[in-house]
């Protein structure tokens, strides 16, 4: 099967609202999030440049799989630096089970970058090795601003997901 081409899946890869909603509204509720790591680590390169963070600067990373229907429809990584997580933003050090943008799209000021788009293969390294597959996978990223501080997410939309396949066929119908 070849890859859904941009056009198909653009209003959702590009949507600056908050994909939790989003998902939510897509599944009708049925929805959750489950995470799957979270901890203190040295971020990779593209994502301290991202943060225009320094080499050995430790961030919160925490990885979460975005299940509708009991499917992981999306991954989602974000990238949280330590010095993000003091003073008003340090409850996001406890997020668990918690939706990272159920909570930051309540802001008022949030700032967020334009994103940062890519076509994954399925068996790309970025992809934890459960949640592989053999299609490949649109991806985008982009920072956040709180209270003048910095924060990375970025979302894999997996297989499972297939509401732009039945967006594709309402357009061309």
């Amino acid at each position: 099967m070849l890859p859904l081409r941009l056009a198909q899946v653009r209003s959702w890869l590009l949507d600056e609202g908050s994909l939790t909603s989003s998902l939510i509204a897509a599944s009708n509720g049925d929805f959750e999030v489950c995470r799957l790591q979270q901890s203190w680590r040295i971020p990779m390169p593209s994502e301290r440049r991202a943060l225009n963070m320094a080499t050995r600067q430790l961030a919160l990373v925490r990885e979460v799989t975005l299940l509708c229907h009991q499917q992981p429809w999306v991954f989602a990584r974000s990238v949280i630096p330590a010095a993000t997580l003091d003073g008003p933003l340090r409850h996001l050090r406890r997020l668990n089970q918690q939706s990272l943008g159920a909570l930051i799209f309540r802001h008022p000021k949030l700032g967020r970058s334009p994103f940062q788009l890519a076509l994954l293969a399925g068996n790309h390294t970025y992809i934890p090795a459960q949640l592989q597959q053999r299609e490949s996978a649109w991806a985008r990223r982009s920072c956040f601003r709180l209270h003048n501080k910095s924060l990375l997410v970025s979302e894999v939309f997996l297989q499972p997901f297939c509401r732009w396949q039945q967006q594709s066929l309402q357009q061309s119908g």
